[in-house]
C-alpha cells in the first residue's frame, strides 16, 4: 500500500489554478450582469451556480487533493462562489424591482378619470314616498304589516263586507289566480285588489289594540294608460281599539299631511260609501301648492287642484262592525278607523308627474331627479 501523495501541488491542477477560479467568476458576474429579465437570469444561475457548472466541477476537485493543500483550494474556491452567490442575489433584486416597477405602470387605474363616467342610479320615488308615509305612522307608534299579493277570495272580499254580487269581484275587475267563489263556500284565489285583506289577517293575528299600517303592490284589470295601471301601490291604516270616534282618524290623517307637506295644511271630509267601513267618507287636502288661493281667482290658476283649492287623498271611514265580527272582534267594546290611499296618485300631485307609465318603463331619467334619497 502506497503512502498519501503529500507532494501534491493544486496549482498542477487545471480547474482550481488562480487563474482559472478568476475566469469561472468574472464568467459569472458578467452573465449575471447580461442577463435583462427574471427567465435569463435564471438560465446564468443553472450555467453559473448549479451542479454542473464550472465552480461546482472545480470545488470537486478538492476532495483529490491531500490535507495540507485543501484548505487553500477551499478557500479559494470559496471566495468565488460567494462573490457569485452575492452578485446572484443583487442582479435578482434589481430585476424584481424593476418587474414590480413595470407591473404598477402596465396595471395602472388612473383615479383621476371623471368620477361620473357612469351617471349614479337613484331609488324609485314610489319606494322613498311609500317608506316615508310608513314613517310618519311607525313615529306615532304603529307597526307595519305585510301581507301575501296572492290572496284568498274571503280575505280580500268576504271579510272586508263585500257582498257575492259585488261589481268588484267581477272577472273584468280582479284577477282570479283559481276560479270565483263557487256555490259550496269555497272561496277562490286572487291577486289582491287593495292591501285591505292586511286589515283582516292582522285582526286575526293580534288581540286589540292594533295600529298597523300596510304598504304594498296591488293588482285591478286596468288598461296601461297616463292615469291608470295594473299594478300599483297602496298604504292603508287601521286603529282599533276602544273608545275610537272620528275625531280620531281626522286628527292622524291631519298629523300625516302636516308631517308629508307642511304644518299649515289641512284636511276636511266629504260623505262617501265602502263596504268595509261606515260611516265612510273621501278625505280631501289642502292644496300644498296654492293653499286654496286659486278658488275663484281666474289670475292665478293651480294645475295641481284644477283651481279648486283642495286635492282627493282616499277613502276612509270607522271600520265596519260587520268585519269586526268576521275577523273575531267584539264591535260591542271595540272601534276602528282606516283609511287608504295609493302612492302613484300622490307622487303625480306632489311632483306634477303627468304619465303614470313614466313610473313603470324603469327609465333612469325619470328616477334620477328624485335623487338617492335614504
Amino acid at each position: 500500500m502506497s503512502a498519501p501523495n503529500k507532494s501534491y501541488d493544486p496549482v498542477e491542477v487545471e480547474a482550481l489554478k488562480p487563474e482559472e477560479i478568476e475566469r469561472m467568476r468574472d464568467e459569472a458576474l458578467a452573465a449575471f450582469a447580461a442577463a435583462d429579465s427574471l427567465d435569463a437570469l435564471h438560465e446564468a444561475k443553472v450555467a453559473h451556480t448549479g451542479p454542473a457548472s464550472p465552480l461546482a466541477l472545480a470545488n470537486r476537485e478538492i476532495g483529490a487533493l491531500p490535507p495540507h493543500a485543501k484548505a487553500e483550494a477551499g478557500k479559494r474556491v470559496g471566495m468565488a462562489r460567494g462573490a457569485v452567490n452575492k452578485a446572484l442575489a443583487t442582479r435578482q433584486a434589481e430585476l424584481e424591482a424593476e418587474r414590480d416597477a413595470r407591473v404598477l405602470v402596465e396595471e395602472s387605474v388612473d383615479v383621476t378619470l371623471p368620477y361620473d363616467r357612469v351617471p349614479p342610479g337613484a331609488r324609485h320615488p314610489l319606494t322613498t314616498f311609500m317608506e316615508r308615509v310608513a314613517d310618519v305612522f311607525v313615529s306615532m307608534g304603529y307597526e307595519i304589516a305585510e301581507g301575501p299579493e296572492v290572496e284568498a277570495e274571503w280575505f280580500n272580499f268576504d271579510a272586508l263586507n263585500f257582498g257575492p254580487d259585488h261589481p268588484a269581484r267581477q272577472m273584468q275587475d280582479t284577477f282570479f289566480v283559481e276560479g270565483p267563489k263557487g256555490d259550496h263556500g269555497e272561496s277562490g284565489v286572487v291577486l289582491r285588489t287593495h292591501t285591505s285583506p292586511v286589515q283582516a289577517r292582522s285582526l286575526l293575528d293580534r288581540e286589540p289594540p292594533v295600529y298597523i299600517v300596510c304598504p304594498g303592490r296591488v293588482y285591478r284589470t286596468d288598461e296601461l294608460d297616463a292615469t291608470h295601471t295594473p299594478v300599483f301601490h297602496q298604504i292603508e291604516l287601521l286603529a282599533v281599539d276602544e273608545g275610537l270616534t272620528m275625531a280620531d282618524l281626522k286628527g292622524t290623517m291631519d298629523h300625516m299631511v302636516q308631517s308629508l307637506f307642511g304644518p299649515e295644511m289641512k284636511t276636511r271630509l266629504r260623505p262617501n260609501y265602502f263596504p268595509f267601513t261606515e260611516p265612510s267618507a273621501e278625505m280631501d287636502m289642502l292644496c300644498y301648492v296654492c293653499k286654496g288661493e286659486s278658488v275663484g281667482n281666474p289670475d292665478r290658476p293651480c294645475r295641481t287642484c284644477s283651481s279648486e283649492g283642495w286635492i282627493e287623498l282616499g277613502g276612509c271611514g270607522m271600520v265596519n262592525p260587520r268585519v269586526l265580527v268576521a275577523c273575531g272582534v267584539d264591535p260591542e267594546k271595540y272601534s276602528g278607523f282606516a283609511f287608504g290611499f295609493g302612492i302613484e296618485r300622490m307622487l303625480m300631485f306632489r311632483h306634477n308627474v303627468e304619465d303614470m307609465r313614466d313610473m313603470v318603463e324603469g327609465d333612469v331619467r325619470f328616477t334620477r331627479p328624485f335623487g338617492m334619497e335614504i
